[in-house]
């Protein structure tokens, strides 16, 4: 392991270094609270005391203070001599509505459904069934399709992250030979969106459940670009619209065990055309110890939905399963890389 890939606490006394492990959720919930009661949006403009933060989210001051102070420790907020706090590059990243905010993520992340789910943990690894399914009587699309408040934050949430993966995708892979693409569980298109819009001659499908494209149709006339893209909604188990050239998948592979995950490839080897790309924008786990986040997202697929992450030589095999060739993984400077492959003959 080098150095630079060497984990931070790597010169910290291993008890002191395990307790803030052991501790980290601490500040998981802390940042939960500021996220769920918008604490970012209220001093966009100047500091506040707790007392004022108090009065316009409907908590209790004292209570909402400690919160603040503790997150302020960690610098997700800052605190001054008069005990008002403000905003730091860290807790910009909750305000609503700014580029690369994280505070529905944060919320989805960290309280209604993954909170309560990563609690049974444990049940997981003793069963190898879904800690969500036991915690909540249901599969997590089905919870969705019952609560669409609960949806609506994690489509949003799924849009933020998207956002702060675009351009590194978009940096990182040249689309420009693609005439049609096929954005297949594309969610509000914002992935969608910033391909077309980088790549003026392309057309577009955004595909996803019906609900998921009706609310995808503002933003796609936002972005101007209503004209290229065409909206269907459908069920990717079933089938995936025709004629592509290529079809992406972004963060769909991962929710899903390898039966059904071939399935979902399946389909887009059948629509697409004879020289197709089938593109995934996903995390790689690398080797060994080496630190990345795609260990700890494989953890979260294993509690919410029974998916998983996985390695190269797991993406080849899956791929070759449904009637893809690997051709590259190209890294995009994000935990994600888009898998390449082209449709084999035959």
């Amino acid at each position: 392991m080098t150095q630079e890939n060497q984990p931070s606490h790597a010169n910290v006394p291993p008890h002191v270094a395990m307790l803030e492990m052991i501790s980290g959720f601490w500040i998981s919930r802390a940042i939960y609270i500021a996220a769920k009661l918008g604490i970012a949006d209220h001093l966009h403009d100047q500091p506040k005391s707790a007392e004022e933060l108090a009065a316009v989210t409907g908590v209790h001051a004292p209570s909402l203070y400690r919160v603040l102070r503790a997150l302020a420790s960690v610098g997700v907020f800052a605190q001054d001599s008069d005990n008002r706090f403000r905003l730091t590059p860290l807790s910009e990243t909750l305000r609503t509505d700014v580029r690369g905010s994280l505070r529905a993520f944060a919320i989805v992340e960290l309280g209604e459904e993954h909170y309560p789910a990563w609690g049974e943990l444990l049940r997981s690894v003793k069963t190898g069934g879904v800690a969500f399914d036991h915690v909540f009587g249901v599969p997590i699309w089905e919870y969705f399709a019952r609560h669409p408040e609960n949806a609506k934050t994690f489509d949003d949430a799924m849009t933020e992250m998207t956002l702060a993966v675009n351009n590194a995708v978009l940096s990182s892979y040249d689309f420009s030979s693609i005439v049609k693409i096929v954005d297949v569980g594309g969610g509000h298109g914002s992935l969608t969106a910033a391909i077309l819009k980088s790549n003026p001659g392309m057309k577009g499908v955004l595909f996803d459940l019906p609900p998921v494209i009706e609310g995808a149709r503002a933003r796609i006339e936002a972005e101007g670009i209503a004209d290229r893209c065409e909206l269907v909604g459908g069920d990717f188990f079933e089938s995936v619209p025709r004629g592509g050239d290529a079809y992406i998948l972004k963060w769909i592979i991962h929710d899903w065990d390898d039966e059904r995950a071939v399935a979902i490839l399946r389909n887009c080897h059948r629509a697409m055309i004879e020289n197709g790309k089938l593109l995934l924008v996903e995390a790689v786990v690398p080797p060994g110890s080496e630190p990345h986040l795609s260990k700890f997202m494989d953890l979260n697929m294993l509690v919410m939905t029974g998916g998983r992450e996985r390695t190269e030589e797991e993406y080849r095999l899956l791929l070759k399963a449904a009637g893809f060739r690997l051709t590259r993984i190209i890294p995009t400077g994000s935990p994600m890389s888009v898998i390449e492959g082209e449709r084999e003959r035959g």
